[in-house]
C-alpha cells in the first residue's frame, strides 16, 4: 500500500482557491482617509497633487517649485522651501492644543516597566536633548550615530538631531561592534548615543562594550552619550563619555528650532553590508517627510484623535524611521513602542500589549504572523 503524499501542485491549487482581493467593508470605506479621488487628482496634475501633500506640513518658508528634475536622475523636491522636521513632528501639535495627547505608550521588555510620553513631554525632552547636543559643539551637517534599543530616548535622540540639522545614522542595536565601527567611520560621526545595555529575553546585555570597541582609534568621535537603561557596570572614558541623566535631563526644555532647506540632509541609513561594504543612503528633509506623513496617514487610515497605532519594526530599519518616528509623529498619532521580543516572557506578550493599550492598528511583518500561527497551534495543546 502506497503512503499518501501531498504534492506541491496540490498545495498550490488549494491556495489559489482563496479570494485574490479583500475589499473593505462599505462602512470602513465611507470614513477612509484615502478615496479614489486621490488617484484622480494625482493623474490630473501630479505636481499640484504633491504640493497639496507637502502643504499638510508646516513650512517656515513656502516652496517655490514642487520638483526640479533638471539634473535627472537626481531630483530636488519643494525647492526654496524651509522647514524643521522636529517642529513638524512635535511642536506644532502642542501649539494646536494637543500637548496632552499621548505620543508614545512605551512598554519595556521587563513586565511592569512602562511609561507614557505626551506630545508636550516629548517636546520638552527633544528640546533638552537638542540643547545638550548643541552644547557639545555639534552644528548642522554634523553626523551622529545612534546605537540603541527601542527606548523613548532613541526617538528623542533622532528628533533632537533633526531639530538641529544634524544627520543621524541609526544602527540596529543587534549589530556587532565591527558593523557599528564601519558606519561610524564612514559617516565620520562626532557623537555616538547609546545605552549601557539592553534587555533580551529577560537578560541585560551590554551595548556600551560594543561602542567602546567600535570607537577606539576613531578620530572623528568626540563624545559618547550613554542612557542608563539596565544599570549594569560599564567601562568609562573620562572626558569622552557622558551620562544622559547628568546632561540631557539637566538641560533647559526651551529651544527655538531653526528652519532648514527642503533638501537639507535629514539622515543616513546604511545597507546591511551582507554583500559588501555597507552603503550609506542619504535622505533629505522636505520630500522624505512629505512622503512619510502622506503614506502613514492614508495607508494606515490613521485617525489621530481615536486610534492607537503600533508598528512592531525597529528604528534601526527604514520602516522604523518612517512608520515609528517621522510618519506617526508628523500626523500627531498615539502609538505603542515596545522594547522587547514577541516571546518575552512568553508568547502572549504582543496580545497583552494590544489589550493593555487598546491598539486599533497593528503593523507587523508576515514572518511574525506566521510565527503566531505556529504558536497558536502549539499553545492550543498546552
Amino acid at each position: 500500500m502506497q503512503p499518501s503524499v501531498t504534492t506541491l501542485t496540490a498545495m498550490t491549487e488549494t491556495h489559489t482557491e482563496g479570494p485574490s482581493s479583500y475589499p473593505p467593508p462599505a462602512q470602513f470605506a465611507e470614513k477612509a482617509n484615502a478615496t479614489a479621488d486621490l488617484y484622480d487628482r494625482a493623474d490630473a496634475d501630479r505636481l499640484a497633487f504633491w504640493a497639496e501633500q507637502a502643504n499638510r506640513l508646516s513650512w517656515d518658508t513656502p516652496f517655490t517649485e514642487v520638483l526640479d528634475w533638471s539634473e535627472a536622475p537626481f531630483a530636488k523636491w519643494f525647492v526654496g522651501g524651509r522647514l524643521n522636521v522636529a517642529y513638524n513632528c512635535v511642536d506644532r501639535h502642542v501649539e494646536a492644543g494637543n500637548g496632552d495627547r499621548v505620543a508614545i505608550h512605551w512598554e519595556g521588555e521587563p513586565l511592569g516597566d512602562a511609561r507614557d510620553l505626551t506630545y508636550a513631554q516629548l517636546k520638552d525632552e527633544v528640546c533638552r536633548a537638542a540643547n545638550t547636543l548643541a552644547g557639545l559643539g555639534l552644528v548642522a551637517g554634523d553626523r551622529v550615530a545612534i546605537y540603541m534599543p527601542m527606548v523613548p530616548e532613541a526617538i528623542v535622540a533622532m528628533l533632537a538631531c533633526a531639530r538641529l540639522g544634524l544627520m543621524h545614522s541609526v544602527v540596529f542595536a543587534g549589530f556587532s561592534a565591527s558593523a557599528l565601527r564601519a558606519r561610524v567611520e564612514d559617516a565620520e560621526a562626532k557623537l555616538v548615543i547609546t545605552t549601557d545595555g539592553q534587555y533580551r529575553r529577560g537578560a541585560a546585555v551590554s551595548l556600551k562594550d560594543a561602542v567602546d570597541e567600535a570607537v577606539s582609534d576613531q578620530p572623528s568621535v568626540e563624545h559618547v552619550l550613554v542612557v542608563r537603561r539596565t544599570g549594569i557596570d560599564v567601562n568609562w572614558t573620562e572626558g569622552r563619555d557622558l551620562w544622559w541623566h547628568e546632561t540631557v535631563a539637566e538641560a533647559s526644555p526651551e529651544h527655538t528650532p531653526e528652519a532648514f532647506d527642503s533638501e537639507h540632509p535629514l539622515f543616513l541609513l546604511y545597507t546591511s553590508g551582507t554583500t559588501g561594504k555597507p552603503k550609506g543612503i542619504m535622505h533629505t528633509s522636505g520630500g522624505y517627510l512629505t512622503q512619510a506623513s502622506y503614506t502613514h496617514y492614508n495607508v494606515f487610515d490613521i485617525k489621530p484623535e481615536t486610534d492607537v497605532y503600533w508598528c512592531t519594526a525597529d528604528i534601526g530599519w527604514v520602516t522604523g524611521h518612517t512608520y515609528i518616528v517621522y510618519g506617526p509623529l508628523s500626523n500627531g498619532a498615539t502609538q505603542v513602542v515596545y522594547e522587547g521580543t514577541p516571546a518575552s516572557p512568553d508568547e502572549h506578550r504582543h496580545f497583552q500589549v494590544i489589550e493593555k493599550y487598546g491598539v486599533t492598528i497593528y503593523y507587523t511583518a508576515p514572518t511574525l504572523i506566521r510565527t503566531f500561527m505556529k504558536w497558536g497551534r502549539e499553545l492550543a495543546f498546552e
